[in-house]
């Protein structure tokens, strides 16, 4: 079974951000495991660390519903290898990175911010594939 890895530059500084990321964090403890590379990095070192395969959170990435989402995390959970996603620093991604890439929203967000966003996703996408009632229709 594959597992979910999330990369993110530096540690969350604000810690209410701090606190949603760990609260979604452990609710998928067993799928899901957060990454942190050190703040120390450069956006170019952290670029680089980041797995080539890794889908990255960009504003300019591809946009999907929450069930779209959900797919892809199934497809995830049932590959023999990783899946990396990548949230990129303050200053964002190189705009010309040519990686896979997908969107939260045409809106710009704090980092800390698309980190929480993107777990929340990730934790709906599990629960949606148990058939819970988290995702409301």
């Amino acid at each position: 079974m594959g597992r979910i890895i999330v990369h993110m530059h530096g540690k969350p500084s604000d810690k209410k951000m701090a606190g949603l990321i760990d609260d979604y964090s452990q609710r998928l403890k067993s799928k899901v495991r957060l990454e942190i590379h050190s703040a120390k990095l450069s956006n170019e070192e952290y670029f680089s660390k980041v797995p080539k395969d890794a889908i990255l959170l960009d504003e300019t990435g591809d946009m999907m519903t929450s069930i779209e989402f959900s797919e892809m995390f199934l497809e995830w959970g049932i590959a023999s290898k990783e899946a990396h996603l990548a949230i990129g620093p303050a200053d964002g991604f190189p705009k010309d990175h040519g990686r896979k890439s997908i969107s939260l929203s045409p809106m710009t967000f704090p980092h800390e911010l698309a980190t929480v966003l993107l777990i929340e996703q990730l934790y709906r996408s599990y629960e949606i594939s148990r058939g819970s009632s988290y995702h409301r229709v």
